[in-house]
């Protein structure tokens, strides 16, 4: 971009290819690792901030087409050029999707969703069953896609050292660390071994989730975007980087969606499991990221959210499992 804000002459000149004039070029709200065009009222634009962040937007151009043939609702990829003849990077031209994402609406990227509104939850809803839908692709099945890594999978014992190591670096008293020693054992106790791996979008946040707002209709999901974090993986960890209020209305519709299970609670005790994880590893990188919209850059904000989520007297099943 120039420096009084407007594109420069790449998203220009790539708009022209697509038959959109520049004075349809408008910058849009970007990413740690794009930055966003909308060309006209149709196609959106994304470019790579820096080198560092090409391997994930050609990991993208690989998952979408795999996404939408499974029934998710994710934009279509118009445009992957590569041959760095316009811009230094890879670029990506997309279908724009209707909508604003869900982290604009509440006041903050996971103000929404702490609401636990029908709406909302209609909203999170729907995801589920389009996460059950993309969660049948398995890498025998899907030809494995170019550049999709396999999530390192922690072993059973590796909460346990995490609490340990927090205790021995003075972020822990002993008793909390014995509380929590004995809640990731009553966890374990529900967890089977052997999870099989399958697709996964990576960051289902409220920022990558677009919807219709309301009134006068309900919140609608329109669309499911930013596959940059696309990997093979236990599908329980799909559900970790959405505020825990969220997640019980996203279970339901994952079910709905014909989603098997491992065993009575399995499943959420796999999530909580995740989150109680991710919580606590924050603790050895408090520092505050500010400007960023995701609901975890507070260092404090999951370990809130999971004490919100608990004294709200949540659904069943989810007190059985402190």
């Amino acid at each position: 971009m120039n420096r009084d804000g407007q594109p420069g002459a790449a998203p220009a000149l790539i708009a022209a290819r697509h038959g959109v004039a520049a004075e349809n070029v408008r910058p849009m709200l970007s990413g740690v690792a794009n930055r966003a065009y909308r060309l006209g009222p149709d196609l959106v634009l994304r470019v790579p901030r820096t080198e560092e962040f090409v391997a994930d937007l050609v990991k993208e151009a690989a998952v979408i087409p795999v996404a939408r043939a499974a029934g998710v609702r994710t934009p279509a990829l118009v445009a992957f050029d590569d041959s760095r003849t316009v811009v230094d990077v890879p670029y990506m031209v997309l279908e724009r999707a209707p909508g604003v994402d869900l982290a604009s609406l509440g006041g903050g990227a996971g103000g929404v969703v702490s609401d636990a509104s029908r709406e909302v939850g209609g909203v999170f809803r729907d995801v589920g069953r389009d996460l059950a839908r993309l969660h049948r692709v398995t890498p025998a099945g899907a030809g494995e896609p170019a550049r999709v890594p396999v999530e390192y999978d922690p072993d059973a014992g590796a909460p346990h050292r995490l609490v340990e190591g927090l205790l021995a670096d003075g972020m822990l008293d002993a008793e909390a660390a014995r509380w929590l020693g004995g809640w990731f054992g009553r966890l374990a106790e529900r967890i089977p071994d052997g999870v099989s791996h399958v697709l996964v979008h990576g960051d289902i946040a409220p920022q990558n989730l677009l919807v219709t707002p309301g009134p006068p209709g309900p919140l609608t999901l329109t669309g499911i975007v930013d596959w940059g974090d696309a990997m093979w993986a236990d599908p329980a960890v799909e559900f970790a980087k959405t505020p825990l209020s969220g997640v019980p209305a996203m279970l339901d519709g994952y079910r709905e969606g014909g989603a098997a299970d491992g065993g009575e609670y399995a499943f959420e005790a796999r999530v909580l499991r995740y989150h109680l994880t991710w919580a606590l590893a924050r603790l050895r990188n408090p520092a505050p990221v500010p400007g960023e919209r995701h609901w975890t850059a507070p260092p404090a904000a999951r370990l809130l959210g999971i004490l919100r989520f608990f004294a709200s007297s949540p659904p069943a099943p989810w007190a059985a499992l402190v």
